[in-house]
Parts: C-alpha cells; structure tokens; sequence
C-alpha cells in the first residue's frame, strides 16, 4: 500500500510546528524561573551547545557532507544544509571580514518565531532565539572549530532581519600549520 502525495511534508511541518511551540513553552518557563533575561540567555546558550554537540553527529549521518576546506565553506553548509535540514530555511551568508573568519547568517523568516509577535517590554534583552547559537557554537566546537556566536540583529527586537554572527576564533594557517606537525 502506497502513502498519499505529500504526507512527509506534512508531518515535517507538523514537527516542526510542534517543536516550535515546545520552544516558546521553554522559554516561557525560563523567564518565570529567570529573573533577569541574561540569565535565560545564558541557560538558552547551554542547552544549545549541548544539543549541538550531539546534532553533530546525526547531521554528519544523515547529510553525506564532505569535510569543509575553508572557513566559507563551513558558513555556507550551516546555512545551505544544516539550517534547510532541521528548520527548513536557507539563510544567506555574508562574510564581514577581510581576515575571512567573520560571517553573518541572515534570515528573512526564523521558524523559531513563527508564534511569536513580540517580545514583552521588560523582557527587551532577552534573546529569545539564543538556543541557536549554542547549537551552532557546539556543533563546530565538535569538528574541532572554536568559534563565538552571537545574534547580530533580531526581528521580536524591530530590526528588519534576523542576524546571526559567527566569529572563527583561529585563523585558516593556524589549523593548517597544527595538522602538518
């Protein structure tokens, strides 16, 4: 017996919608639990970096990539794979450093806040969407790539995108020049 047409993309989005509500929930509680938002900030980062030291794997697993030459080719398999694979966008990717180890994620949509209009007044420094971050930050720190990521700009805060900034924390000939040894 055969599935009807478009079933898997119905229960992707049906998941994804799930795991967005989840993730409002969360971070609903946090704020409750959290008095001051850098603290839910911080809490968010965690769970991320330890979700993303595990998603290394499954993404590994699953996406057949082969290993990143540059630190533009690692920017543009977050963008083009990891974040179509798991939240089903494809943000773009701009470097903004002559070094080439600074680049920006930019989203246009952010599915994490589908169900969100904004953010409460006092809650203006919480950065709602900090799970990304750590998730990003984890999973490059398992292939070896310390890295320092942060949201650059935010939609629930009134900017026009959703920015996040990844800084590679050693240079290209540092990597090369330790695998030589």
């Amino acid at each position: 017996m055969s599935r009807p047409p478009g079933r898997k993309q119905d229960s992707q989005k049906i998941s994804r919608e799930l795991f967005v509500l989840t993730y409002g929930a969360l971070v609903a509680q946090l704020c409750k639990d959290y008095e001051k938002d850098e603290d839910v900030n911080t809490c968010l980062d965690r769970m991320g970096y330890a979700i993303g030291i595990r998603l290394i794997d499954d993404f590994l697993a699953r996406s057949s990539v082969k290993r990143c030459r540059s630190y533009s080719e690692t920017a543009d398999m977050i963008a083009q794979v990891a974040f179509k694979m798991y939240l089903g966008v494809t943000p773009s990717v701009s470097c903004s450093s002559a070094a080439g180890n600074e680049f920006s994620l930019i989203l246009d949509k952010n599915p994490l806040v589908d169900f969100v209009e904004e953010l409460p007044a006092e809650r203006a420094s919480l950065c709602y969407c900090n799970l990304l971050c750590g998730v990003i930050r984890g999973a490059l720190e398992m292939v070896h790539l310390a890295a320092e990521v942060t949201f650059l700009q935010d939609r629930l805060k009134g900017d026009a995108v959703t920015e996040i900034g990844i800084t590679f924390l050693r240079k290209a000939e540092d990597r090369k020049h330790r695998r030589n040894k």
